[in-house]
């Protein structure tokens, strides 16, 4: 029974986080948009929105919806609590839609219709969190050959990103910004995991920080938080939100179940039916979100055919070799 409580509390936590975090996004954006029209844009490597009060509003929010995401980890799997992450893109293009007027179309509306579906589905049949009584247990686990492998690879294609893809091609294609968050960030739930249970133990009586392996992960997060803060920035000033989220959501989630299953081994208890269901919900998640991107300039121009004939006037003002007096009959 314990285990299920503490999933129900994680799912609060993860739906508070989602609605915080996704208006973060829009109220960052907005800061950006003012701080970029008096300084150089932070996609261009500069800093002046931090000079902007919209912006550390949008912050705060921020720190709101992640202090709820990190504390939702510490009752809650990874599995359960991630792809919950899915609400926070229909928030954000909800009110993109509404305050940045980043139309959000019919189909887009189907998007986060099967965002939804497919959390419902994950949350119904998620796993039971894994029983830890110290840290050490989640250090053991993080000291396995499988996660250490893991580990190097992530930290070796986040150093090949941002020395030698970002210089060159980072405002082309936004899947590096994203790519760098996303990496570390599968790495920073680990983290974020592990300090969670670490401080859940304490205030149940057992102290954790007097292990140093506490203090290392709590550094560890610290640094890759504030890798991942710098990209996104960049991500968010440089492109479309209504495609930041979305790209983002699939790009993290998918990294950070992957990062859980190596380190925690969620699925190691659950039968077969169980894991299918999940994984279904997680595809359906998927697809919403590339229905979202894909429809996200729909309704922004101007139609088909406006586009490609000719006006009116423009008819009427050409003769042709039939009628060569066509204008002068106007």
């Amino acid at each position: 029974m314990r285990g299920i409580s503490d999933n129900v509390h994680g799912v609060i936590l993860a739906i508070s986080s989602s609605i915080f975090i996704g208006s973060s996004f829009i109220i960052k954006k907005k800061g950006l948009k003012k701080a970029s029209a008096t300084g150089t844009r932070a996609g261009s490597g500069g800093h002046s929105y931090l000079l902007e009060p919209m912006w550390w509003a949008g912050m705060l929010t921020m720190i709101v919806g992640e202090g709820a995401n990190f504390a939702a980890y510490a009752y809650a799997p990874a599995i359960l609590v991630t792809p919950l992450g899915a609400l926070s893109i229909i928030v954000s293009a909800v009110l993109a839609h509404f305050i940045l007027k980043e139309r959000l179309h019919i189909f887009g509306i189907v998007g986060c219709v099967l965002c939804l579906v497919g959390s419902v589905s994950i949350v119904l049949h998620a796993p039971l969190e894994r029983k830890i009584e110290s840290v050490m247990d989640v250090w053991y686990l993080a000291t396995e050959p499988g996660f250490i492998i893991y580990t190097c690879v992530v930290i070796v294609l986040v150093l090949v990103l941002i020395f030698r893809f970002v210089p060159s091609y980072g405002q082309r294609y936004m899947v590096i910004y994203i790519g760098i968050c996303s990496l570390t960030g599968s790495l920073t739930v680990m983290g974020v995991k592990a300090v969670g249970i670490a401080l859940k133990l304490t205030f149940e009586g057992k102290n954790q920080f007097k292990y140093f392996q506490t203090w290392l992960f709590t550094v560890f997060v610290i640094i890759f938080c504030l890798l991942q803060l710098n990209y996104l920035n960049k991500a968010l000033d440089t492109f479309n939100t209504a495609v930041v989220s979305p790209v983002y959501y699939v790009m993290f989630t998918t990294l950070t179940i992957l990062a859980s299953m190596i380190m925690f081994k969620d699925w190691d208890h659950q039968n077969a039916t169980q894991i299918i269901t999940e994984l279904c919900g997680f595809v359906t998640i998927l697809s919403g979100t590339f229905l979202l991107h894909k429809t996200k300039d729909m309704g922004n121009s101007p139609s088909t055919n406006a586009i490609l004939l000719p006006k009116n006037n423009d008819i009427e003002s050409k003769p042709t070799s039939e009628n060569p007096k066509l204008t002068d009959e106007f």
